[in-house]
C-alpha cells in the first residue's frame, strides 16, 4: 500500500522563527506557484498584478475579487510556501470593521495563511483589529504603491524627514501585531536600521542586504519586461527574450507548413 508524503505548509510563525532569510517571490498562477513553491518560503499574491497581468498604470483599479481568484489559483498550485493575499486599495482604509470583513472573505476564500496591507501608524489600529481577531497581517512601510500619488510617483523614500517617519511606521506596525513588514524602496541605512530595531522580520524590496528576507515580482526577475527594470531588481534570467525567439520560431514553422508534422497529428497518411 503507497503512501502518500505530507508536504507541511510554513505558516506566519514558522517563518517568524526562521534562521535564514525569508525568501520571497510574487505569483498570481497556479503554474507559476507549482514552479516557484519548492524554492521560496511565502508567495506573495501580490496586487502588482493590476500592472503585471492586467497592463493597469497603477495598483489602485484593483479589486478584492481579483486578489481571491488569484490568491485560490496560487494557493492550488503550492504546496509548503506560506501564501500572502494583499488587500487592495479602498478595501480597508475606511475603518477596521471593512478592513476584517474584507480580510476574513479573503482568507475564508483563497486559504491563505496571512494578508497583507500598506501604511504605519495610520493603519496600526486596523493590524490590531485584524490580528486580535485571529487574522495574520504582513505590514508594508516605506514607499506604497497604493499611496503613488501621495508620494509623488514611484521613488526612493526614506531621506531627510521622511526618515523619522517611517521609523516610526515600522514601530507602529510590529506593536499592532503583525508578524512581519515589507520595506520597499527604501534607503539602505535606514531600511537597515528598522530591521536592526525591530523583532519581527522585515522583508525588502529595494531596500537592504541587511533585511529578514527579500522579495521580487517574479516578472522582473525572470526578465519579461525589458522595456524598465526597476533598480533593485535582478534579472536571474532573461526569458523575455526567449518567448519572443520561440514565439518567431513558431511563427515561421506554421507559415511554412512544417508545422504540425507527422509527429503532432494523428492518422496522417504517410507520404508516397
Amino acid at each position: 500500500m503507497s503512501r502518500h508524503q505530507t508536504v507541511k505548509r510554513h505558516t506566519p510563525r514558522s517563518l517568524a522563527a526562521l534562521d535564514a532569510p525569508i525568501v520571497s517571490l510574487t505569483a498570481y498562477t497556479a503554474p507559476m506557484a507549482r514552479l516557484l513553491d519548492a524554492h521560496c518560503d511565502l508567495l506573495l499574491v501580490g496586487d502588482s498584478l493590476g500592472m503585471v497581468v492586467y497592463g493597469m498604470d497603477s495598483t489602485l483599479a484593483v479589486t478584492p475579487e481579483m486578489m481571491i481568484a488569484h490568491g485560490q489559483a496560487v494557493v492550488r498550485g503550492s504546496q509548503q510556501a506560506c501564501v500572502a493575499v494583499d488587500m487592495p486599495f479602498g478595501s480597508y482604509q475606511e475603518s477596521p470593521q471593512q478592513a476584517f470583513r474584507v480580510a476574513a472573505q479573503i482568507m475564508a476564500q483563497t486559504g491563505a495563511g496571512c494578508v497583507k496591507l500598506e501604511g504605519g501608524q495610520e493603519m496600526a489600529e486596523t493590524i490590531q483589529f485584524l490580528v486580535q481577531r485571529g487574522i495574520p497581517v504582513v505590514g508594508h512601510i516605506g514607499l506604497k504603491p497604493q499611496a503613488v500619488h501621495a508620494h509623488g510617483g514611484f521613488r526612493t523614500v526614506g531621506r531627510g524627514d521622511e526618515a523619522e517617519q517611517i521609523l516610526a511606521d515600522a514601530r507602529a506596525v510590529q506593536n499592532a501585531g503583525a508578524w512581519a513588514v515589507v520595506i520597499e524602496s527604501t534607503m539602505e541605512p535606514l531600511s537597515r536600521k528598522i530591521s536592526e530595531i525591530l523583532h519581527i522580520p522585515t522583508i525588502g524590496i529595494g531596500a537592504s542586504p541587511a533585511c529578514g528576507g527579500q522579495v521580487l515580482v517574479t516578472e522582473d526577475m525572470l526578465g519579461l519586461f525589458p522595456d524598465f527594470t526597476p533598480r533593485f531588481v535582478r534579472k536571474f534570467a532573461d526569458l523575455g527574450k526567449e518567448v519572443e525567439q520561440a514565439a518567431a520560431a513558431y511563427a515561421q514553422a506554421v507559415r511554412s507548413r512544417s508545422f504540425p508534422g507527422p509527429a503532432e497529428c494523428v492518422g496522417m497518411p504517410e507520404k508516397k
